[in-house]
């Protein structure tokens, strides 16, 4: 017996689309990725693929820029003036150069303060910046030393005995096993905070006002819940955090202050797709490209009708 199936032809004009669209583009977005693997590019492919995905929905080319979280440190690794100049000279130039930042996840100690660094750059410049998991606690750890003048701040995964520990630990991790102890998949996050003139935070805008989002989750370290009210009264803005509220998510400038500052404890590159870019992702790209503010307003209005 023959079985006969009739099978529909997808509907693939939005491929199609894309695909030509992509030939046509004119228009380039130069964004700096600083990272500790840099010279092994796989190791950010996710993150790599969710920059083309929203620079695809902006309609422009993406230009790859890649920096060396140690070579925007002034001191080599035994803290000595470092003697040559042109790596750290460079690295700095691509940062001015850039439409914008990224700082993606990572472990380990090794360039951290080049990501600090960065993110006061962009901070005080206002360069766009999206911060990835340890690039969100960069942010935070900048914040406390440079605003609130701790200038011990740091993360407990570097310096346990600083006297502020704004990034710890999570209690019901293992600190001895380190394979599959981490806090780890999808989690819900929710948009609680708005800022202080009453507007929906830039990221729930992005997510396209939803209360709640699901985003899949790496790490072992948080922000510490005993510094949260500190750090958020001064400025830097904790808009997302977990359903117990305890956790922070998602932290933000108000765009009164800033263009483009934000970052996530999450890893939303895990969930980006070519016609449906990751929200934070697209944000950055939106803000890189001079396109953000027209995006917002048509995303406000959707959401209020």
């Amino acid at each position: 017996l023959e079985a006969q199936m009739e099978v529909e032809n997808p509907n693939m004009k939005e491929w199609t689309d894309m695909a030509y669209a992509l030939d046509g583009f004119k228009d380039s977005v130069q964004i700096a990725l600083i990272g500790k693997y840099t010279s092994l590019s796989d190791a950010y492919l996710s993150v790599i693929k969710s920059l083309k995905h929203a620079s695809i929905e902006c309609g422009h080319k993406l230009d790859l820029v890649w920096v060396e979280g140690t070579d925007l440190e002034s001191t080599d690794e035994n803290g000595e003036e470092k003697t040559d100049k042109a790596g750290f000279d460079a690295a700095w130039e691509a940062i001015r150069a850039a439409d914008g930042v990224i700082v993606p996840g990572g472990f380990g100690n090794r360039g951290f303060e080049g990501k600090m660094l960065a993110a006061n750059y962009c901070r005080t410049s206002g360069k766009p910046y999206l911060g990835v998991c340890l690039g969100f606690q960069a942010m935070v750890v900048e914040y406390s030393r440079n605003v609130l003048n701790w200038k011990d701040a740091n993360s407990a995964e570097f310096d346990e005995k600083c006297d502020h520990p704004v990034v710890i630990f999570m209690p019901e991790i293992d600190k001895d096993n380190m394979g599959g102890t981490m806090r780890l998949g999808a989690r819900d996050t929710k948009f609680t905070h708005q800022h202080e003139d009453g507007s929906m935070s830039t990221a729930q805008i992005l997510y396209g006002g939803a209360d709640t989002v699901s985003e899949r989750h790496r790490h072992r370290y948080e922000v510490n819940p005993d510094r949260v009210d500190e750090i958020h009264g001064s400025g830097l803005k904790f808009v997302g955090r977990d359903t117990t509220g305890t956790r922070m998510e998602v932290a933000e400038l108000p765009r009164s202050e800033h263009p483009y500052y934000v970052g996530c404890q999450y890893h939303p590159e895990f969930q980006s797709r070519p016609l449906k870019p990751s929200p934070p992702f697209h944000g950055l790209i939106l803000a890189a490209t001079g396109l953000l503010d027209a995006h917002l307003e048509k995303a406000k209005a959707a959401i209020s009708s």
